[in-house]
């Protein structure tokens, strides 16, 4: 089992810039796919970002692509997306996720562990 503790979110003008981390405990960190979600409110959960286990492998959806960044640091268990240009449209709360397999799912329904979730509101 692992516990994911995300943090770093708040309200950020348009064009505004953010951090996300998301502190794991529990298994050893690096043998955890990682990634992150977000749910605005009345839609579902989507997937966001992911990364391999040994950070050299990552994946964006197209509507972050080129704005968003995830990385991670397997010596401080913890993993970062840094949203830049935000815009109105990426407020939610976001989620950041774990994963057994090699790549963490794309689909909300087949991720193994989940965060309590951090807000980020984008005012325009």
């Amino acid at each position: 089992q692992v516990q994911l503790v995300e943090s770093g979110g708040g309200l950020v003008q348009a064009g505004g810039s953010l951090r996300l981390s998301c502190v794991a405990s529990g298994r050893t960190f690096a043998t955890y796919s990682m990634g992150w979600f977000r749910q605005a409110p009345g839609k579902e959960r989507e997937f966001v970002a992911r990364i391999s286990r040994t950070g050299d492998g990552t994946y964006y959806a197209d509507s972050v692509k080129g704005r968003f960044t995830i990385s991670r640091d397997n010596a401080k268990n913890t993993v970062y997306l840094q949203m830049n240009n935000l815009k109105p449209e990426d407020t939610a709360v976001y989620y950041c996720a774990a994963g057994d397999s090699l790549f963490l799912p794309t689909t909300a329904s087949r991720v193994d562990y989940w965060g309590k979730g951090t807000l980020v509101t984008v005012s325009s």
